[in-house]
């Protein structure tokens, strides 16, 4: 396999790089080198500048100041193609897929092989994209339309569509964030192979343990200043997080000692034919209980039922004792439930909205008058749950998607928490944020349950799961099959249970 030349030329690299929107400078005298064959990790909390530094790569941004070079020589981008032209390659964390397109529409989109007569060759495109999911051993139908595809599903089309560009220089954001740990495993297999082809890889993700696997050198940026360039050989996570944040990071998981108290959630038999059934759980005042599983076991389908979003087929919820009325998230609300879906942008926030507005959302009764926002409210309202959740903004009134991923999932959080919910369900808490926030989300998850609020949390990171939770339920194709306490969980007995193999722990009922 090739390794990278780091002492010879970089195939891209920026050198001394500024950029500013506004009053905000992004990037500060930031320089980065990208070697064929090697994978390389780009590491900074939200805000850092990662973003930004990637566009300035991509052509979307140009410096204000310094230099992009490529194979060693200036070279100016004056839009995206530029770069792709020249064979650098984006995945970016959020798909941007053509729903009513096919697969394959969408991966060779303005550049389909053409027939006599200039028409499109719609064989060909089948095919190509065929080679491609194949390449990735993903089993996709090229004629599939976008729409209705899992995420994961649509971040396998953007990576087959940066691919299909053969690119020189693969720019990967976040690409695994909600791909299963097989599909990780085949995306770092494409990635070696494309490393052994001499293409350089950048690599973004918040996930350490995936950085030190796959990566050789790490850069690493704070408030859009470059912090260090190094190798990864000889660093523990320890030393990239204290570059990242500049300070030692005291507690990831700051678990709290709480007192649980009566029942506030319990799941009788529920069932949704297909998806899942027989399922039963209690969540009891004071407590953070854990459901974890492989991606497709029915964890968020299971969150959804309970709230309402979905029906149910058969079975019962019940609020502190109270029947709930299925298929009904207003009943779900007023009885306390609140639901923090895993998809913030999708089903979490109304991007178009401002940050106050997103946080008014769940309250408009209350901040409202003679069917008429009361803006006064509203910004109160706001306001109090921005300090309380340290959000970092610039202003109430901007719109909400010009937050930080870490600081959108708060958004999400204070909506909900304003609703001042007896239940808290949240799906992948922490997905896609930095671990300085992420740290600020579960010391929040903690003093909430230490407050006697009971919380269900969906996670897929089994650290995060061991770290924070009092009970662990394990679901496997559709069935809860065990619940281990807080001492017997370990990743190997959660995992055993997971892949339906014998583990540690009790037979769920």
């Amino acid at each position: 396999m090739s390794q990278a030349d780091s002492t010879g030329v970089p195939v891209l690299a920026l050198k001394g790089v500024n950029k500013s929107f506004g009053a905000v400078r992004a990037l500060r005298d930031v320089s980065l080198e990208l070697f064929p064959g090697e994978a390389h990790a780009l590491a900074g909390e939200n805000g850092a500048g990662k973003s930004t530094l990637i566009k300035t790569l991509a052509g979307v941004h140009r410096p204000d100041a310094g230099q992009v070079l490529l194979d060693g020589e200036p070279v100016v981008f004056h839009g995206p193609a530029d770069a792709r032209d020249v064979g650098i390659a984006v995945i970016y964390q959020e798909p941007t897929l053509f729903p009513d397109l096919s697969i394959a529409e969408n991966i060779f989109m303005g550049r389909q092989p053409r027939r006599g007569l200039g028409r499109i060759d719609h064989k060909a495109v089948r095919s190509a994209t065929a080679a491609l999911m194949g390449r990735l051993g993903v089993a996709l139908d090229p004629d599939r339309p976008a729409r209705g595809l899992s995420i994961a599903d649509q971040q396998i089309v953007e990576i087959a569509k940066a691919l299909s560009f053969d690119a020189r220089v693969l720019i990967m954001d976040e690409p695994t964030a909600a791909l299963t740990g097989s599909e990780t495993a085949r995306l770092f297999s494409v990635v070696e192979a494309l490393r052994a082809e001499g293409a350089a890889v950048l690599f973004i993700s918040h996930r350490l343990e995936e950085i030190f696997r796959l990566c050789q050198r790490v850069t690493t940026l704070r408030d859009g200043r470059w912090v260090a360039s190094e190798p990864l050989a000889g660093l523990t996570e320890d030393d990239l997080v204290r570059r990242m944040v500049g300070r030692d990071l005291d507690e990831l998981y700051p678990k709290q000692d709480t007192r649980v108290g009566e029942t506030a959630l319990s799941v009788h038999r529920l069932t949704r034919e297909g998806v899942f059934r027989d399922v039963s759980f209690e969540v009891r005042r004071g407590e953070i209980v854990a459901l974890a599983g492989l991606v497709g076991a029915g964890r968020t389908e299971v969150a959804q039922a309970v709230f309402g979003v979905d029906r149910a087929d058969a079975g019962e919820v019940r609020v502190a004792g109270t029947p709930l009325r299925p298929g009904s998230p207003n009943a779900a609300m007023a009885a306390g439930l609140a639901l923090v879906p895993e998809d913030r942008r999708q089903r979490g926030l109304v991007m178009e909205m401002s940050i106050e507005r997103n946080i008014g959302l769940t309250g408009l009764d209350r901040i409202s008058g003679g069917g008429l926002v009361k803006r006064a409210l509203e910004r109160g309202r706001a306001t109090d749950w921005a300090t309380r959740l340290q959000l970092k903004y610039g202003r109430l009134s901007d719109h909400v998607g010009v937050l930080s991923g870490g600081n959108q999932q708060k958004v999400v959080l204070a909506k909900w928490l304003a609703t001042d919910p007896a239940v808290l369900i949240v799906d992948e808490p922490t997905r896609g944020i930095d671990v300085g926030t992420k740290a600020e989300v579960h010391r929040l998850l903690s003093s909430l349950a230490a407050e006697g609020l009971a919380v269900l949390m969906i996670s897929s990171d089994l650290p995060e799961v061991l770290g924070m939770a009092d009970r662990v339920l394990v679901m496997h194709e559709g069935r809860m099959v065990a619940e281990i306490p807080r001492a017997e969980a370990t990743e190997e007995s959660v995992m055993a249970a997971a892949t339906g193999r014998t583990g540690k722990g009790r037979a769920a009922a």
